[in-house]
Protein backbone atom coordinates (compact mmCIF):
# COMPACT_ATOMS: atom_id res chain seq x y z
CA UNK A 1 0.00 0.00 0.00
CA UNK A 2 1.23 3.25 -1.05
CA UNK A 3 0.64 5.88 1.66
CA UNK A 4 2.91 8.61 0.40
CA UNK A 5 -0.04 9.66 -1.35
CA UNK A 6 -2.56 12.32 -0.48
CA UNK A 7 -6.21 11.41 -1.10
CA UNK A 8 -8.08 14.37 -1.40
CA UNK A 9 -12.30 14.77 -1.36
CA UNK A 10 -14.76 16.91 -2.03
CA UNK A 11 -16.66 18.54 0.23
CA UNK A 12 -20.11 17.25 -1.26
CA UNK A 13 -21.07 14.59 -3.85
CA UNK A 14 -21.24 15.69 -7.52
CA UNK A 15 -24.76 16.24 -8.95
CA UNK A 16 -24.52 13.21 -11.32
CA UNK A 17 -23.48 10.58 -8.10
CA UNK A 18 -27.43 11.21 -7.11
CA UNK A 19 -29.13 9.85 -9.97
CA UNK A 20 -26.14 6.99 -10.47
CA UNK A 21 -26.67 6.01 -7.02
CA UNK A 22 -31.03 5.93 -8.19
CA UNK A 23 -29.85 3.94 -11.05
CA UNK A 24 -27.93 1.45 -9.01
CA UNK A 25 -30.83 1.08 -5.87
CA UNK A 26 -33.56 0.53 -8.80
CA UNK A 27 -32.82 -2.90 -9.34
CA UNK A 28 -32.65 -3.71 -5.43
CA UNK A 29 -35.53 -1.20 -4.08
CA UNK A 30 -39.10 -0.02 -5.13
CA UNK A 31 -39.10 3.20 -7.14
CA UNK A 32 -40.89 5.13 -3.88
CA UNK A 33 -38.31 3.47 -1.71
CA UNK A 34 -35.55 5.33 -3.85
CA UNK A 35 -36.92 8.69 -4.21
CA UNK A 36 -36.84 8.76 -0.18
CA UNK A 37 -33.38 6.79 0.30
CA UNK A 38 -32.18 9.40 -2.45
CA UNK A 39 -33.91 12.66 -0.48
CA UNK A 40 -32.73 11.72 2.96
CA UNK A 41 -29.18 11.21 1.31
CA UNK A 42 -28.84 14.40 -0.08
CA UNK A 43 -29.91 15.98 3.29
CA UNK A 44 -27.80 14.04 5.10
CA UNK A 45 -24.48 14.85 7.30
CA UNK A 46 -21.37 13.60 6.73
CA UNK A 47 -19.40 10.93 8.18
CA UNK A 48 -16.35 9.04 7.54
CA UNK A 49 -15.45 5.30 7.79
CA UNK A 50 -11.91 3.81 7.36
CA UNK A 51 -12.01 1.76 3.25
CA UNK A 52 -11.71 -1.46 5.00
CA UNK A 53 -14.87 -1.09 7.15
CA UNK A 54 -16.83 -0.13 4.36
CA UNK A 55 -15.69 -3.17 2.54
CA UNK A 56 -16.59 -5.44 5.41
CA UNK A 57 -20.27 -4.10 6.04
CA UNK A 58 -20.95 -3.97 2.42
CA UNK A 59 -19.79 -7.87 1.56
CA UNK A 60 -18.31 -6.75 -2.16
CA UNK A 61 -15.22 -7.72 -3.60
CA UNK A 62 -12.01 -5.30 -4.35
CA UNK A 63 -12.13 -4.51 -7.90
CA UNK A 64 -8.50 -4.72 -9.44
CA UNK A 65 -6.54 -1.60 -10.81
CA UNK A 66 -7.03 -3.16 -13.86
CA UNK A 67 -10.27 -2.14 -13.88
CA UNK A 68 -10.75 0.89 -16.39
CA UNK A 69 -13.07 3.20 -13.62
CA UNK A 70 -10.78 2.17 -10.91
CA UNK A 71 -8.00 3.04 -13.05
CA UNK A 72 -9.41 6.43 -14.32
CA UNK A 73 -9.91 6.87 -9.80
CA UNK A 74 -6.98 5.87 -9.11
CA UNK A 75 -5.44 8.53 -12.06
CA UNK A 76 -7.14 11.35 -10.20
CA UNK A 77 -5.77 10.54 -6.71
CA UNK A 78 -1.91 10.35 -8.34
CA UNK A 79 -2.93 13.92 -10.28
CA UNK A 80 -4.22 15.02 -6.61
CA UNK A 81 -7.89 15.71 -8.21
CA UNK A 82 -10.28 15.90 -5.48
CA UNK A 83 -12.82 12.13 -5.51
CA UNK A 84 -16.44 12.72 -4.57
CA UNK A 85 -17.71 10.82 -1.65
CA UNK A 86 -19.60 8.12 -1.39
CA UNK A 87 -23.09 7.63 -0.93
CA UNK A 88 -23.92 4.47 1.27
CA UNK A 89 -26.93 2.93 2.38
CA UNK A 90 -28.10 0.27 5.57
CA UNK A 91 -29.84 -2.43 4.60
CA UNK A 92 -30.35 -3.72 7.95
CA UNK A 93 -32.83 -6.53 6.98
CA UNK A 94 -29.63 -7.93 5.50
CA UNK A 95 -27.37 -6.89 7.50
CA UNK A 96 -24.85 -4.98 5.35
CA UNK A 97 -23.83 -1.64 3.66
CA UNK A 98 -24.58 -0.90 -0.11
CA UNK A 99 -22.66 1.17 -1.91
CA UNK A 100 -25.16 2.85 -3.81
CA UNK A 101 -22.26 5.45 -5.60
CA UNK A 102 -19.13 5.56 -4.95
CA UNK A 103 -17.60 1.65 -5.62
CA UNK A 104 -14.66 2.32 -7.77
CA UNK A 105 -13.24 5.43 -5.87
CA UNK A 106 -13.79 2.81 -2.88
CA UNK A 107 -11.73 0.19 -4.36
CA UNK A 108 -9.03 2.75 -5.96
CA UNK A 109 -8.45 4.35 -2.36
CA UNK A 110 -7.80 1.01 -0.94
CA UNK A 111 -5.35 0.12 -3.21
CA UNK A 112 -3.28 3.38 -1.79
CA UNK A 113 -4.16 3.14 2.02
CA UNK A 114 -7.04 0.61 3.44
CA UNK A 115 -6.89 2.35 6.54
CA UNK A 116 -7.51 6.12 4.38
CA UNK A 117 -10.79 7.79 6.29
CA UNK A 118 -13.45 8.15 3.28
CA UNK A 119 -16.40 11.04 3.75
CA UNK A 120 -19.45 9.57 2.99
CA UNK A 121 -23.35 10.34 3.09
CA UNK A 122 -24.67 7.40 4.99
CA UNK A 123 -28.50 6.30 5.57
Amino acid sequence: MNHTVTITWLDQPEDHDYPAAASYLNLIYADKTVTAIIDKLRKSAESQFKAKDIFRASGLSLLGVSNSHVERDTQKIRDGKKLSPLLLVRDENNSRVVIADGYHRLCAVYAFDEDALIPCKIV
